[in-house]
């Protein structure tokens, strides 16, 4: 006797979702009169893991042009980085903006 859960014999083909890859958001950082160069760079340093170099850049461009990407992320990712440039920012007295939009 065959057992009610038993199906016909055979390969059986298994239809998988295909997943996409998550939307990724910039974190934006913009330029102001008080923040110091310095103070940018080892934000993007200590961070967004920037070597000097590339940190140096990043900072020149937001300097030059207003605002600059310190890195993308998933969302949440984006969004805990925000927060923990905010708050070491304020702790050190600096006014940094920082934001985040998508990709």
């Amino acid at each position: 006797m065959a057992n009610e859960h038993e199906t016909t014999r055979g390969t059986a083909v298994i239809e998988r979702e295909k997943t996409e890859r998550p939307r990724l958001y910039k974190v934006l950082f913009h330029n102001d009169d008080y923040t110091s160069m310095e103070f940018v760079i080892d934000v993007l340093m200590r961070f967004f893991r920037h070597d000097t170099t590339s940190a140096t850049r990043i900072m020149l461009h937001i300097h030059h042009t207003g605002m600059g990407i310190a890195g993308c992320y998933t969302k949440d990712i984006a969004e805990t980085k925000q927060a923990q440039v905010l708050d070491y920012a304020r702790a050190n007295d600096y006014p940094l903006r920082v934001t985040t939009e998508p990709e």
